[in-house]
């Protein structure tokens, strides 16, 4: 595979149907989805895809990334009709109308059975079902992987020139998945959290901010890096390279920063934080510059998550743009729909009124200024008429 070309990633953001109970608003997927389109979001990730919610992307320019949820890997690999149930339901009746391009089977399956559990053999089996069905079907337009957490995979990222996968899982599991993805052009998806890294790094590496940097000088030429997320991914990519898959395109398949945490000793679970690390991490990412390992840098990243939604989250934490009531939750400066509608209409009508005003000022001057001119004798009329008619 040949390297991509550097341009800047694709930024979106990941979306599941909320629990209502929790107190968010029950919205229609088509409220979801024009609130989306509003916000100009690229690409969205439906971590638990339904045909309603994947209906109503059809017809915009929204990117969409599908994943199997993880009970259902172990039957789509048991058995091929299965994986074609299923994308003749989620894939087939919208492929033509919607922009489906990628499909995870499984999220963080390896994680879920680590490390008592044997190593989950039947994860490339209902990766190759589901890419099987999609060309039975004639739809050879969407890509098929499946998303590793960085944490489970990697058992350090400090120094990234020397991570390598996390053995047995790396040989036994790994491997073979990225042999099937170098095969049909397809994505290595992982997630990758700063927010979970050692303690004793200081947030202002992970916030992208100047002068924190970390020097990585296990290798014959010192690398320097400005930020957590770039020493990550390079872990994630030298790993590759140790499989011989060093092209193998990267996509972050979430990463994000709670704005709120029940346990009282995430200080930095706050919205200014959280404001600071997407703001910023958007920021590196638009301005196209890579990582020192991977020049083109990651291909696509997707923000966890739209809008908050206690009941996906392990622990007592709220990770969205938006709150319960889609209501924008800080300053995001990526996506269009920052500033309140209200604020919006505000903003538009005070800027009518202050042009009103200028104009009105500026016409009063040349009133009182040609009157002053004529009452001394000046020609000014001509100038005068001019300007009105101007």
């Amino acid at each position: 595979m040949a390297p991509p070309t550097i341009s800047a990633a694709k930024v979106g953001v990941t979306y599941s149907t909320p629990d209502f109970s929790s107190g968010s608003v029950e919205a229609s997927p088509e409220r979801i989805v024009a609130k989306i389109v509003s916000m100009e979001i690229e690409a969205v990730r439906l971590l638990d895809p339904n045909p309603e919610t994947i209906r109503a992307f059809a017809s915009t320019t929204v990117s969409l990334f599908l994943s199997v949820p993880n009970p259902l890997v172990p039957m789509l690999a048991s058995d091929r009709s299965h994986a074609f149930e299923w994308v003749r339901l989620h894939v087939l009746p919208f492929h033509n109308r919607t922009k489906i391009s990628m499909i995870s089977v499984g999220d963080d399956v390896v994680s879920s059975s680590w490390p008592d559990a044997p190593p989950p053999l039947f994860l490339l089996r209902a990766i190759r079902n589901v890419r099987r069905s999609l060309v039975h079907l004639g739809i050879d337009t969407v890509s098929v992987s499946t998303t590793f957490s960085f944490f489970s995979i990697i058992p350090s990222a400090f120094p990234p020139s020397l991570a390598r996968f996390r053995n047995p899982n790396g040989d036994v599991i790994i491997k073979p998945i990225l042999e099937f993805l170098e095969k049909t052009n397809s994505s290595f998806l992982v997630n990758l959290y700063p927010y979970y890294i050692d303690s004793s790094i200081h947030k202002g590496f992970a916030f992208f901010e100047d002068p924190f940097s970390y020097v990585d000088d296990s290798s014959i030429i010192q690398v320097r890096y400005g930020n957590l997320f770039d020493v990550m991914v390079d872990a994630v990519v030298r790993s590759l390279a140790v499989m011989g898959h060093e092209n193998l395109p990267v996509v972050v398949a979430e990463t994000g920063w709670p704005s709120w945490s029940s346990n009282s000793s995430e200080v930095y679970a706050t919205p200014k934080c959280s404001q600071r690390f997407l703001n910023a991490l958007v920021d590196h990412l638009r301005a196209g510059k890579g990582t020192p390992l991977r020049k083109e840098g990651v291909s696509e990243v997707y923000i966890f998550e739209l809008c908050d939604n206690e009941s996906k989250q392990q622990s007592k934490r709220t990770w969205g743009l938006l709150d319960y009531h889609l209501k924008t939750k800080m300053n995001i400066t990526f996506f269009l729909d920052h500033i309140p509608e209200m604020e919006k209409k505000f903003t538009r009508n005070h800027l009518v009124i202050v042009c009103m005003l200028f104009l009105a000022v500026i016409s009063t001057v040349a009133i009182l200024t040609c009157r002053s001119n004529i009452v001394s004798g000046g020609k000014c009329g001509y100038y005068y008429l001019l300007f009105l008619f101007y």
